[in-house]
């Protein structure tokens, strides 16, 4: 059984739904209340209440007309013309048909409803609302109205309604959803009869939803309601990860603002400790102070009036994509502020409290077999989750692996990563760093795959054990050339043999040569740990240990038998 190479997200919007309606002391209940929670695979949800006004005939003739012929409407519409768009002409056109029925039908006359809907699509969350029916939202302990009464203060009067005139003003807001939010929709015989406080006591039970919808109908109801009491509960258990236009429209619009300084507090974040400080960035550690025990994070803020700032925002929407779509314990994770906290643009990672692989290679000692065959495993894992979702990373090397207290490990720096269905960088512009950059990027020929990826892991792990490079050392705009790759045991010869083997090949100048994939690597690597004591070395040939003495060997032969063979004629 192939071993764990990381998670894929599940791109799917999951959520549970709960309803109660009664009829209260009324004779009649006027309320609707119906929820559409698509296909498998979905992306899209829709919920929708409506509460017939009262003493109108036909009241609740026009509370279903106008919950079902929104749900229909929505879906019946491409989703190119937006969720406003859509949900406007289908209102507009339910409206007209209620108010001219209501005027023309005496069974009907003066039917008219309120209507309040959510419309969840990706990571969004749409408002549309008339009436007096609510929309509330629970989240982090907090409970926010999402809708505005239309009725007149101290009387139960609409002042807006669905059919109560030939046209009506639907009120429309566009929210962020988040995983874990509740919402509630429910009508004025539950929030007329309980108070704001006493509704987010009772979603704050984290109760199944309808058990919660039943409590807050019943809760009303117990507390006098004079009216239909209709709740309808919806828990957000999961959302789709967000497509590049939804990252795209986020990332540009917050600006770069000038880096702030230690000490300072930004959208809930304290600035503690001032890491680094670039002509284009300035990194910090510091506390989320708004999260459940006031989280140690990473804050990088781009600096404005650069020709990085471009970069930055592209780095940003990779790390976004790949965070949102892959989940593994051996990758860094990006965590993504709330919107209504993101002032300005800037990254935040997990402090992980840790030092890089490179810091651990320059302060010594020489790796241990078993430690370093243990970082080697997890970061072949690390760089197989990223290959199984089709993200190339293209600049894996030590100083980019973030080794943990407790013998984790976390590859990070994904924003120049190469992914599926995105704009590339220019050719002249394909990121990494020369050492670890495999011969035919070096030489233009090639943008970057699984192949490259592989070459850059093998030189990690070869300096790893080495504290040097294959290939000796790189410089930038140089083009150096590539021959067999130099030998482990030369310089650690306490290793086995096979490790000097699979690295070789991991680092071997034709791409065709190298391992297929990184998962081949760690079986590998797996198969020479289960192995026990160290292989001892196979000789190497004067080819392998020196090409061009060989050469000269060989060449100095021919020659001699030439000569040869011109004596003796």
């Amino acid at each position: 059984m192939p071993p764990e190479t990381g998670t894929p997200a599940r791109g799917r919007l999951e959520l549970r739904v709960g309803l109660c309606s009664d009829r209260g002391p009324r004779p009649a209940n006027e309320d609707y209340a119906a929820a559409w929670v698509g296909e498998p695979g979905r992306r899209e949800a829709i919920a929708a209440l409506a509460d017939g006004v009262g003493g109108a005939k036909g009241g609740r003739v026009a509370a279903e007309l106008a919950v079902r012929g929104l749900i229909d409407g929505l879906l019946g519409q491409s989703q190119a013309l937006g969720i406003q768009r859509t949900a406007g002409r289908a209102i507009e056109a339910l409206n007209g048909w209620i108010h001219a029925k209501g005027q023309a039908d005496p069974d009907l006359a003066g039917m008219a409803c309120t209507l309040t809907a959510v419309v969840l699509r990706g990571r969004r969350m749409h408002v549309l609302h008339v009436g007096d029916s609510r929309l509330y939202r629970f989240r982090d302990g907090a409970l926010a109205r999402l809708t505005e009464d239309h009725a007149q203060r101290g009387a139960n009067v609409l002042t807006r309604a669905l059919g109560a005139a030939e046209s009506v003003r639907v009120d429309y807001a566009e929210e962020a959803a988040r995983p874990h939010d509740r919402l509630l929709l429910c009508s004025d015989g539950v929030h007329g009869g309980l108070a704001d406080a006493a509704i987010a006591a009772e979603l704050a039970r984290r109760g199944a939803p309808e058990d919660t919808a039943r409590r807050l109908v019943g809760a009303a109801l117990a507390a006098g309601a004079a009216d239909n009491a209709t709740a309808l509960v919806l828990d957000l258990l999961d959302l789709p990860p967000p497509v590049q236009a939804d990252l795209e429209a986020a990332i540009d619009a917050r600006p770069i603002l000038p880096p702030p300084r230690r000490g300072t507090v930004v959208d809930g974040y304290a600035l503690e400790e001032m890491i680094a400080d670039s002509r284009t960035s300035r990194v910090f550690r510091g506390l989320d102070t708004l999260s459940p025990g006031t989280r140690a994070v990473v804050l990088k803020f781009p600096k404005p009036g650069t020709a990085a700032e471009a970069s930055f925002r592209q780095a940003y929407l990779r790390e976004g994509w790949i965070a949102a779509r892959i989940r593994s314990p051996y990758l860094g994770e990006v965590l993504e502020p709330p919107p209504e906290r993101a002032s300005c643009l800037y990254a935040v990672m997990p402090w992980y409290g840790a030092e890089t692989l490179e810091r651990r290679i320059l302060r010594g000692p020489p790796m241990a077999l078993e430690a370093g065959l243990g970082i080697a495993t997890r970061l072949c894992r690390a760089v197989a989750a990223l290959h199984r979702a089709g993200v190339i990373h293209r600049d894996i090397k030590p100083d980019n692996v973030i080794l943990e207290p407790g013998g984790g490990l976390r590859l990070i720096d994904l924003g120049v990563a190469r992914l599926p269905h995105m704009d590339d960088f220019a050719a002249e512009d394909i990121p990494g760093t020369p050492s670890y950059m495999a011969p035919e990027l070096l030489a233009g020929s090639a943008e970057g795959d699984e192949r490259t990826d592989l070459y850059a892991l093998g030189v990690t792990l070869w300096r790893m054990f080495a504290g040097a490079f294959p290939h000796g050392e790189v410089e930038a705009f140089s083009r150096p050339r590539f021959g067999a790759p130099a030998s482990l045991l030369a310089r650690r010869p306490d290793l086995p043999a096979w490790l000097d083997q699979a690295l070789s090949r991991a680092v071997a100048v034709a791409p065709e040569e190298r391992f297929g994939d990184a998962v081949e690597l760690l079986f590998t690597l797996e198969r020479g740990m289960a192995g026990g004591a160290p292989a001892r070395p196979r000789p190497r040939s004067l080819h392998d240990r020196d090409p061009l003495l060989f050469w000269r060997v060989v060449s100095a032969g021919l020659a001699l038998l030439l000569l040869l063979s011109w004596a003796m004629r």
